[in-house]
């Protein structure tokens, strides 16, 4: 079993950064993929990030470990493999080396979660962190203070998910989407979750989107269907959602010709 800065060193060389072309401290973004993987939709939102001022660290959490999609389809997809409490060792390594980044403002995280990567999100929120849980040595190494956000789209939240009514740590902003026809869940178990989640005293935002699981990623696999308008929501709202943790600064005049 890895510690959070073993995992680390193994996701780092996959993460692909979007961000302004400066070195300040920024608030910082990371996206973590559905169980079929890193797909196309998730670049755009790391670019409405960075057009936002922040910076976007999108997370292939399988490629480092030298899985295709088929492969992941085949076995994270079903549930054989790799359940959000494993993947949240994933989310919290992430958080530990981009906080520690000298370009990231680590007081000022949004985690945003797609799929199977919400549900290792809500994990990494609940979970009391002993050691040798979600799949690394030292869960607790990590400060979870600096997380101030979570975007969750669709997250899995199905029977599988056997702690999603356990109350959150830790308790941040919360946007959570949950799609009308979801095939994974119905939205009366999405709406119940996310009521426990506000229990513990945060903002949820609850948004229905009518619309498919994964309805903003471009795809030809029933019963999922892509629909480009409510793809667009999505993105506006999850600026919202970065706009509304950190407002924008005032914008600079430009200057006058001499």
């Amino acid at each position: 079993m890895q510690t959070l800065s073993q995992r680390w060193a193994m996701l780092e060389p996959h993460v692909t950064v979007v961000g302004p072309d400066d070195d300040r401290p920024r608030p910082a973004v990371i996206l973590f993929h559905g169980c079929g993987g890193l797909r196309d939709h998730l670049p755009r939102y790391a670019a409405a990030a960075r057009a936002a001022g922040w910076r976007a660290f999108i997370v292939d959490s399988y490629a480092p470990r030298g899985w295709s999609r088929q492969f992941a389809m085949a076995t994270v997809c079903t549930g054989i493999l790799l359940h959000g409490s494993q993947r949240a060792g994933d989310i919290l390594a992430a958080l530990q080396g981009v906080s520690q980044r000298r370009d990231v403002d680590g007081s000022k995280i949004v985690l945003a979660g797609w799929s199977h990567g919400g549900w290792g999100i809500m994990e990494a929120m609940s979970s009391d962190r002993a050691e040798g849980q979600l799949g690394v040595t030292d869960p607790g190494a990590v400060s979870l203070d600096g997380v101030i956000g979570t975007w969750l789209s669709y997250p899995y939240v199905g029977i599988v998910a056997f702690n999603r009514m356990r109350p959150w740590k830790h308790c941040p902003k919360t946007v959570a989407v949950i799609s009308r026809t979801d095939h994974l869940t119905t939205v009366r178990n999405a709406e119940r979750v996310y009521d426990m989640v506000r229990n513990c005293g945060t903002e949820v935002e609850t948004w229905i989107a009518d619309g498919t699981h994964a309805f903003d990623e471009p795809m030809a696999a029933g019963p999922m269907r892509y629909h480009p308008e409510l793809a667009a929501e999505a993105e506006r709202r999850f600026v919202r959602l970065l706009e509304d943790t950190v407002p924008p600064g005032p914008k600079r005049r430009a200057r006058k010709a001499a």
